[in-house]
């Protein structure tokens, strides 16, 4: 065979094809628990910022210790006990996806846009002295170009937020991206989340909040050029507090927490 006949550079061209093929699919194996361990490490970071807990010069796993993880049933607001549903080992995602495992929303029920939503869901609570002192929820929902992953912790009143952080999502930097700056995410800090008939009121602007606003409370800036991504954390967010979200689990806990 010529070195520069066409056989030989198709020969030559698919030996790289299955070399490269192998590589890269060894690789993505090799490297996925890797991977997987630090999304995992990420998601615990953002848990202790959106409580306020993160501290750069400790220790990660020292300072989650503080967290308590838990597996809540979404429609009757319980904690579902760790031999039924083992905390360590439940992927939410998948759930969601599996319709043995999840429900499906239609338009009115899903305004965070997420199409189907699992039936169980982690929480993740802090306690000082015994006593409830955070929730943190996981929270998702639509933006302009994809899903946005976060947390949202309520103080022990599960009314006013702690904090506000997302670990992954696929918006445009400088614009929609503009979720992670921790400037924005400061607004969030001290808002109410329920006005005082128990109704969700916390939103994001199309433009600045006015301070002489009655309504600023429950009010967060929007983002300068990101309309879509801004009313889509709104959106996400109302729909998690909503009774289609943690509805019920923070109508338990405010019971319990009372007696």
């Amino acid at each position: 065979m010529q070195r520069d006949s066409i056989a030989n550079t198709f020969a030559v061209a698919t030996c790289l094809c299955v070399v490269c093929s192998v590589v890269v699919s060894t690789a993505a194996v090799v490297l996925r628990p890797a991977q997987e361990r630090n999304q995992l490490m990420e998601q615990k970071r953002n848990i202790l910022r959106a409580a306020g807990l993160y501290q750069r010069d400790r220790p990660l796993e020292e300072l989650f210790e503080q967290v308590e993880v838990h597996v809540v049933d979404l429609e009757s607001g319980e904690l579902v006990d760790p031999s039924v549903i083992d905390p360590d080992t439940f992927n939410q995602r998948a759930a969601a996806r599996d319709p043995d495992k999840s429900r499906s929303l239609d338009r009115r029920q899903d305004p965070a846009g997420i199409g189907r939503r699992a039936d169980y869901s982690f929480v993740y609570m802090v306690r000082k002295n015994g006593q409830l002192s955070q929730v943190v929820l996981p929270v998702h929902g639509k933006g302009l170009w994809s899903t946005l992953y976060g947390f949202l912790a309520l103080d022990a009143d599960l009314d006013h937020i702690q904090g506000l952080t997302f670990y992954e999502h696929g918006e445009t930097p400088g614009l929609g991206g503009e979720v992670d700056n921790p400037r924005w995410q400061q607004q969030w800090v001290g808002k109410r989340a329920f006005d005082d008939q128990g109704d969700v009121r916390i939103r994001v602007l199309r433009g600045r909040v006015d301070d002489d606003d009655p309504d600023a409370i429950h009010q967060v800036d929007g983002l300068a050029g990101a309309t879509i991504t801004a009313q889509g954390v709104s959106n996400l967010v109302q729909f998690w507090l909503g009774e289609q979200g943690f509805g019920s689990v923070l109508e338990t806990l405010r019971e319990r927490e009372t007696e």
